[in-house]
């Protein structure tokens, strides 16, 4: 930790944060940069969504998130429209599968903290293209991102001191929030324990953003910035005991599976409808 810097987790704090980045977006599919540009979900990234709400949705069935069972306290989410419709789906399968209406997920709210770092010139144009015209400071990103970043975009130290201002509100929110009961548990997995009561949020975002929270989360350096991908539509989990963080789940994915067998099943039908016409 900076020793110039307040402690980011509140002390004796039990939360627990859960990270999904978007699904699939047309940029994606197109091999554009992305940055804040808001392209919106391909169809792709739209069944993905609605993949990880239904996992999200459906916490503790078999095999169990690590997820408390209550309600999140908030769903927070990066305005652009690749993450909010993504934060939609989530929040909209929580409502249909709650047993109790009263205590369904909240409304989801946008948090320009979590918006994607801002690409600059780089933003709708083609990696080959910026490969071409920018090779060297695209290699430059790429192997020391804290010495050169996109033109006309956001340094990584800017764009964590507004990440950590966002997080920071967030756990301050959690902080807040009465506990169901008392818990006591081991910070050793294996032993016996139950899925705690302690209040939670999920946060949808970006693989850039979300590997600048990651780390400011677990007070690791800027530097290790490409230290962890995030998945599209992937659950990550970081657990928060006594104000310590533990990164409890990364990148989970399973629930995506079906997808991968359409996908075949569309690489078996093919020659079929090639063969009709």
């Amino acid at each position: 930790m900076d020793a110039g810097r307040p402690p980011l987790i509140p002390a004796g704090l039990d939360a627990t944060l859960v990270l999904v980045r978007h699904g699939e977006s047309d940029w994606i599919t197109k091999g554009l940069f992305q940055g804040q540009g808001d392209s919106p979900l391909s169809a792709r990234g739209l069944r993905q969504a609605q993949l990880v709400a239904r996992r999200l949705a459906t916490a503790g069935v078999p095999p169990v998130l690590p997820i408390p069972a209550r309600p999140p306290l908030a769903i927070r989410h990066s305005p652009l429209q690749r993450a909010a419709r993504t934060a939609t789906e989530i929040a909209a399968a929580m409502a249909a599968a709650a047993d109790d209406h009263a205590a369904t997920a909240p409304r989801p709210e946008p948090d320009p903290g979590l918006l994607e770092i801002g690409q600059g010139q780089w933003e709708g144009l083609p990696g080959a293209e910026i490969a071409e015209r920018w090779g060297d400071t695209l290699r430059r990103w790429r192997s020391d991102p804290l010495a050169a970043w996109a033109p006309d975009g956001e340094s990584l130290p800017e764009v964590d001191v507004r990440v950590r201002a966002s997080l920071r509100s967030i756990l301050a929110e959690l902080e807040t929030e009465p506990r169901l009961g008392t818990r006591r548990r081991s910070g050793v997995l294996g032993y016996a324990e139950d899925l705690g009561d302690e209040p939670w949020t999920l946060l949808v975002g970006h693989d850039g953003a979300f590997k600048v929270l990651l780390l400011a989360a677990l007070d690791l350096p800027l530097e290790r910035f490409w230290l962890v991908p995030f998945a599209l539509c992937g659950i990550t989990v970081i657990e928060i005991r006594a104000g310590r963080p533990r990164l409890r789940l990364l990148n989970a994915t399973d629930h995506l599976a079906e997808l991968e067998t359409e996908a075949e099943r569309e690489l078996v039908e093919e020659p079929e409808r090639t063969c009709a016409f």
